[in-house]
């Protein structure tokens, strides 16, 4: 067990003993939503993408899940593992790290703090990354991850929100800025853009695009007083793959043409696993999936810590009350829902 997991799981037990022994703050603390984007599609805005078959640099890419391992109406135990997937070419370097968060407060609570502890972690990997002094401590491959340089490509998975709740560390930001490296921000699915009768964005912007790889530029500019530090834009990166995504470009890069800047983007999205998506995006998607006998011992390991404390009986019953249509369901352990991530 490493030093961070002991500190974990002694977070978890100060946590839930205070909760046995004072229940829970009732409420939640209100948190900034990301703002709803309505906006008239404007075919003049679209460009096509050259197809790149290769490009001299690597692409690296971010991405944290979150299982639950425990949880009852009013807490919750979980590990979220963040993982780094870099690709070169054909080579891969990829690396991760685990935490065990506790969470005490209702299912709204608890969904707010994981969002923003997920976006923590990321922005922690990416600078560890970043940062020369790192040295590549942070591989736990077998390789050595290159220090990234001008040219090369960091990808995180959502929007380009940076700073105050639900945002990535400014310190990313400037960062990749000091090192001249090109950081985009990838969104899995954009419900927030919307057309200007409210309906999807994207889909309205696909009808109107005639070109096999094409880019939207931009849907908004970069508004830092609003913690958007990218300029929003759409993008299809495949030519036999007919989704689209949000891709934020930071806005330290606007001074170069958008177009430009996204082709490379095509050269690592025609993997047959993620047709038209980033490869290193869906790599580090896939890297930071643990396995179910990883999430057993971690699960062992937490009603170890539960017992010692004499926490474990009363906890028990608060998870008999709250998990019985999981049983149901033929579920013994909450992190047993394929890729339902349950709160």
């Amino acid at each position: 067990m490493n030093d961070k997991i002991k500190e974990d799981l002694v977070e978890m037990e100060k946590k839930l003993t205070e909760y046995i022994n004072k229940g829970r703050v009732v409420g939640f603390h209100e948190v900034r939503e990301e703002p709803v984007m309505g906006v008239k599609p404007d075919k003049s805005k679209i460009k096509p993408l050259a197809k790149m078959k290769r490009y001299e640099g690597s692409f690296l890419a971010v991405d944290c899940s979150t299982r639950t391992l425990k949880r009852a109406n009013n807490w919750g135990i979980y590990l979220m593992r963040a993982a780094y997937a870099s690709v070169e070419g054909r080579n891969v370097v990829w690396g991760y790290e685990e935490r065990i968060t506790s969470v005490v407060g209702d299912r709204r609570i608890r969904s707010n703090f994981l969002m923003d502890r997920r976006l923590q972690l990321e922005s922690e990997m990416a600078l560890k990354i970043l940062h020369e002094e790192s040295k590549g401590s942070v591989s736990m491959g077998n390789e050595t991850l290159r220090r990234l340089s001008e040219g090369d490509y960091i990808l995180l998975d959502g929007a380009s929100f940076f700073g105050g709740k639900r945002g990535f560390y400014t310190l990313l930001y400037e960062e990749a800025l000091r090192k001249k490296v090109n950081l985009f921000a990838i969104s899995k699915q954009s419900p927030t853009l919307l057309d200007e009768k409210g309906r999807d964005f994207m889909a309205a912007t696909c009808m109107l695009a005639s070109y096999p790889a094409w880019i939207y530029y931009p849907v908004r500019e970069a508004n830092k007083d609003k913690h958007l530090y990218g300029n929003v834009s759409l993008v299809k990166l495949c030519h036999d793959s007919s989704r689209a995504f949000r891709c934020d470009i930071m806005e330290y890069l606007t001074d170069r043409e958008a177009d430009e800047l996204v082709s490379p983007l095509t050269s690592v999205s025609e993997d047959p696993r993620c047709l038209g998506y980033p490869v290193a995006l869906w790599l580090a998607h896939d890297f930071s999936s643990p396995s179910d006998s990883k999430l057993l011992h971690y699960h062992d390991q937490i009603e170890e810590t539960l017992v010692d404390g004499g926490l474990l009986d009363v906890l028990r019953l608060e998870e008999l009350s709250c998990n019985f249509p999981d049983e149901l369901h033929g579920v013994k352990h909450p992190f047993r829902w394929e890729r339902i991530e349950h709160v």
